[in-house]
């Protein structure tokens, strides 16, 4: 009889422990994309990257994302998106060199969070500092790119639909849920 009440405790118990393990300490707002290839998931980490977090909810509260192309999709490697000039097709030589206009100013890189598969990060130029709107999903483990981007997300919903992703494919809308 012990054994069956154990057995229920551990049961009803289960579901809350699953949950807890899907949200990473210290998580923030989650980022919601809407493709049309299906919805991508993204929890932020305020704590170890405040200024880029804020920076891109900033824009995403702006509707800057809505309607931008993804103008990287390395297959089994990474996506990237965040180019303002992608809306207009006839300047896909230049995808890719566009952005906000507004630096995060600081390089929150840290050593505690990785290029795992689906980690989001601020994509930049040449200084950290420097990286504006544009930000990237890995798809498999990017070692090589630790301690040069910072991290300020991972995807927790959608990697499938990330790997999915085309150059060119749009986004049809980002939004945040607190």
């Amino acid at each position: 009889m012990r054994l069956l009440a154990f057995a229920v405790t551990v049961a009803l118990l289960a579901p809350a422990a699953v949950q807890s393990q899907q949200k990473s300490p210290g998580a923030g707002p989650v980022i919601v994309l809407e493709t049309a290839k299906g919805v991508i998931e993204i929890e932020t980490y305020p704590e170890e990257a405040p200024k880029t977090v804020a920076l891109v909810i900033g824009l995403i509260k702006k509707n800057f994302y809505n309607g931008l192309r993804f103008h990287r999709a390395e297959a089994g490697f990474v996506i990237q998106i965040g180019d303002p000039q992608t809306r207009d097709m006839t300047r896909q030589a230049t995808w890719g060199t566009g952005n906000s206009g507004t630096p995060v100013g600081v390089a929150e890189i840290t050593k505690k969070r990785k290029h795992g598969p689906g980690a989001v990060g601020l994509a930049h130029s040449g200084s950290a500092k420097d990286a504006s709107s544009q930000f990237y999903i890995t798809l498999r483990a990017a070692p090589t790119l630790d301690g040069k981007f910072a991290v300020f997300g991972k995807v927790i919903k959608g990697l499938d639909v990330a790997a999915k992703i085309q150059k060119a494919d749009v986004l049809k809308k980002a939004t945040v849920r607190e």
